[in-house]
């Protein structure tokens, strides 16, 4: 008698990410050299960025504001008092060799956001923790691949320009537990930091950068796998793909008895793979202490409470009023509310007196599709709210047709003005009245004779041709619903 296999061992990730937003200051956080990107290459650096001896730094206020708007739009706490540290570490774009970062005091710690998932077809909400939100500077960037002609040797450029700009690390906990959810924490992270203004987050300009720590355990365990740290990834599909690999890659060690170390690697986006890249420090490496060049922070209470007056509504809280006020899908709402300007021109349309789901309907398709092709924001649409909300009421009550509507709309993404007027210049208003539509149906049955004997034969397909027949004949102002209703009738004799 045979015994039966062992049960194949199934795991799990634990994945958490570490964020690092640049906030959209006009200067640096700890001078007044600009933030602009893409200047010429050390054009907007000083001498306390570049930790020329002499100098000392003074916090940016406006830095500071962000910080804490951004912690409490994560539900965190914001600390009464924090400070600055050093972290010490040498490499040639870092010109003080140490960093001006955040350690044992935060400025927020404790919070979450939460983020929705198609699973199954179903719509799945989860909380993810924030561990903590801390500030810190930049470091400058290093330009691999230059060549020698003489000594054929390769070197190195450096780029001051980003050393100092104002970032906040956003580290969370070790909740997430696939690619596709790590890519959503990311996304919806983005998109409360636009919604705030108090970052743009695009990763081609490395405004928003991810790190992933990636360890595997056993289902059912409580204990943590070797942690592995992702860095070199800037898209979310790159997050997800990473990410899926390395479960992958860890799961094949453990089944063959390979050892994983920690350490941090880097994501091949060619290549589709992770690669090495050096054993992981620990704390200690970077020996902190408090910076002595800048005092402690300390929020009042007035202040804090002025601070959360300002913010606005959150994409997370739109997308559950959508749904619960406006009827809303929730497919519909996600769309809706990952922009905030589009969110803010729905919105205007709906107070402009346009129904929710028609509304969402022409800004998700005709309206979006444009947008798409011209490479245009929303912002930049001389269609103004009221004035979709106008053709929307056109609409609503049968003066035009949705046809018509869909003729009218290039005209007025491109030029702007009313719609109504714009219909009643071109003459376009809906044909409702059932004597003159009767008067056309019949001109059209007297044309195709033929046709209408196949109809009557018993080929009911031909009645979109004679709907199409009666519009071409009405310049396609005939009221569609009226139009079916009456051919039925008429071409049964």
């Amino acid at each position: 008698m045979t015994s039966a296999a062992p049960a194949k061992t199934q795991y799990e990730a634990v994945i958490g990410l570490e964020t690092h937003c640049q906030l959209s200051t006009n200067t640096k956080i700890f001078s007044n050299s600009s933030t602009e990107f893409g200047s010429d290459p050390n054009t907007h650096i000083d001498p306390v960025c570049m930790g020329l001896p002499g100098t000392l730094p003074v916090l940016n206020q406006t830095v500071l504001e962000y910080a804490v708007k951004a912690g409490l739009a994560l539900n965190c706490q914001i600390a009464p008092y924090s400070k600055f540290d050093r972290k010490q570490y040498f490499y040639p774009d870092l010109p003080k060799n140490y960093q001006i970062s955040q350690y044992d005091l935060p400025i927020a710690e404790h919070g979450w956001l939460e983020i929705e998932l198609e699973e199954d077809g179903n719509l799945v909400r989860k909380r993810i923790g924030i561990t903590r939100l801390h500030m810190e500077e930049d470091a400058g960037k290093l330009v691999h691949g230059g060549s020698d002609r003489l000594s054929g040797s390769t070197y190195s450029l450096v780029d001051y320009n980003r050393a100092g700009v104002p970032l906040v690390e956003i580290v969370s906990e070790p909740d997430l537990r696939s690619g596709a959810e790590a890519a959503e924490y990311a996304r919806e992270l983005r998109r409360i930091m636009r919604y705030l203004g108090v970052s743009d987050g695009n990763m081609q300009e490395g405004s928003l950068r991810c790190d992933v720590n990636i360890s595997v355990r056993p289902v059912g365990s409580d204990t943590f796998g070797t942690k592995v740290e992702i860095k070199n990834m800037n898209s979310f599909n790159a997050i997800e793909r990473a990410i899926n690999y390395e479960i992958e890659r860890q799961i094949a060690a453990i089944e063959t008895g390979d050892r994983i170390v920690q350490e941090t690697r880097l994501w091949e986006e060619g290549a589709q793979r992770t690669i090495s890249m050096r054993v992981k420090e620990g704390s200690s490496d970077y020996r902190y202490f408090p910076e002595p060049d800048l005092g402690p922070i300390q929020v009042s209470n007035e202040q804090l409470g002025q601070w959360k007056s300002e913010l606005p509504e959150l994409p997370a809280h739109k997308r559950h009023r959508y749904e619960e006020e406006l009827g809303l899908s929730s497919y519909d709402a996600r769309v809706l509310t990952d922009d905030r300007a589009i969110a803010d021109y729905f919105e205007a349309t709906l107070a402009a007196g346009a129904p929710a789901k028609q509304a969402a309907n022409w800004i998700m398709g005709d309206i979006s599709g444009y947008l798409n092709n011209e490479k245009k924001t929303i912002s930049e649409l001389p269609l103004t709210p009221a004035s979709l909300a106008e053709m929307i009421d056109l609409i609503e009550d049968n003066t035009i047709s949705t046809k018509i509507a869909k003729d009218i709309l290039p005209e007025l993404l491109v030029q702007g003005g009313s719609a109504k007027a714009l219909v009643e210049s071109k003459g376009l208003v809906q044909v409702s009245d059932p004597k003159v539509i009767e008067e056309a149906i019949a001109q059209v049955m007297a044309d195709h004779p033929d046709e209408l004997e196949k109809y009557r034969g018993g080929k009911t397909k031909l009645l979109g041709f004679f709907v199409g027949q009666v519009m071409k004949r009405t310049g396609g102002r005939a009221d569609p619903k009226l139009t079916n209703q009456l051919l039925a009738k008429m071409l049964q004799g």
